[in-house]
């Protein structure tokens, strides 16, 4: 498998595109620092790879964040990226679990993309929960966004120690439409005998030709994937700062104060000495 990277790739002669990531080492990174029962490591996992699915198909320079809310046991499970292809990832729970369904895990709700770009206006799209799986669901959104036929593969393998995700998509291109839905059909056909087998252990040029050995497929450079969190202690301190005089003293008469990241479960531990400088910066 060609861990943690994201290809793109185009049909010469038919007006489709496709991309296929492939995850491993991140994923490791995110989930094996949670204790998250499995049916929800592996919706995250597959939220990541749709993640970065999604984010290649916008030519922007920002980030996107992709959520998924409900009114079960998962309140709440977001992946947030960057068009440098890096993730960061985050469940929230408010029950126990009652099956390991996708609409037995959110329940009723919707799913919300935000793509700030580091330049130009922010956008936001929210759509209804379609369907019992997060691929249906991200197909309705295309068709609503972009309106443009997308045909969506995701894959997870999650074990005790090493995690595995990957993703597959078809996207019609905007050209021709009456030709590029009769492309898309064709190679959609073909897509459906994809196995979860090929999508982990095929090399990507491999895959392709098994797939698509009768069409010109240009594959292009791959781009990493790779899990990064984002958190530091001087953000830590920031924060702790923008509490005020009155709330940082009162932590320092209790001794200590400890910030955890939700993304990582880093903990940073500040004693009171260390509050009391932060404390003379205000």
């Amino acid at each position: 498998m060609n861990s943690d990277k994201l290809y793109r790739f185009l049909f010469q002669q038919k007006h489709v595109r496709g991309e296929l990531v492939q995850l491993s080492a991140s994923l490791d990174q995110m989930l094996l620092q949670h204790d998250y029962p499995l049916p929800v490591k592996q919706l995250l996992a597959e939220l990541v790879a749709a993640t970065s699915l999604l984010t290649a198909t916008l030519k922007f320079d920002g980030d996107i964040a992709v959520q998924v809310q409900g009114d079960g046991p998962v309140r709440f499970a977001a992946v947030n990226g960057t068009d440098k292809q890096q993730f960061r990832g985050v469940v929230r729970m408010q029950s126990e679990l009652q099956g390991d369904s996708f609409r037995s895990l959110i329940g009723e709700g919707y799913m919300l993309v935000t793509i700030t770009p580091k330049q130009g206006e922010r956008y936001q799209g929210i759509i209804p929960l379609t369907g019992d799986s997060l691929t249906s669901t991200l197909e309705a959104y295309f068709a609503q966004s972009e309106q443009l036929p997308t045909r969506l593969y995701l894959y997870t393998d999650i074990q005790q120690q090493h995690n595995r995700a990957a993703g597959f998509m078809l996207q019609v291109l905007p050209v021709e439409q009456q030709k590029a839905k009769a492309d898309f059909a064709d190679l959609v056909m073909l897509s459906d005998t994809l196995t979860q087998d090929e999508i982990f252990n095929l090399p990507t040029e491999q895959l392709l030709y098994r797939l698509f050995h009768q069409e010109e497929v240009e594959l292009f450079t791959p781009q990493d994937v790779s899990f990064v969190c984002g958190c530091s202690r001087e953000k830590c301190s920031a924060a702790i700062i923008s509490l005020g005089t009155e709330v940082i003293k009162e932590h320092i008469a209790e001794g200590k104060l400890d910030i955890s990241c939700e993304y990582c479960n880093t903990t940073y531990q500040f004693d009171s000495t260390d509050l009391t400088a932060l404390l003379q910066q205000l």
